[in-house]
């Protein structure tokens, strides 16, 4: 199933958290921290403006991008974690 976000949201795959320290420390999976990094998979229309034109995202599919540690709202697509978040809930795009 293709997850198609609305208006100015963003559907991204999280990143897999690091799961071991920099010293080779194996965390367990209470110890590890909620990933900041992911994919762009789909993006909405664009933010509705008042005039009734749509501005286009600054962001595309398959961008890396940075956001914040609880942006966006989780959800399970076919056993697949995925997050919806609002475009200006991303930090930085990768490049």
């Amino acid at each position: 199933m293709k997850v198609v976000p609305l208006g100015d949201k963003v559907a991204v795959k999280p990143l897999e958290p690091d799961t071991t320290t920099p010293g080779g420390v194996v965390l367990p999976d209470s110890a590890q921290e909620r990933p900041q990094q992911g994919r762009v998979l789909s993006v909405g229309d664009g933010r509705l403006l008042a005039d009734g034109t749509r501005l286009a995202h600054q962001v595309s599919e398959g961008d890396r991008i940075l956001f914040s540690r609880y942006a966006g709202t989780e959800l399970m697509v076919d056993d697949e974690e995925l997050l919806i978040m609002n475009e200006d809930e991303i930090l930085a795009v990768f490049e």
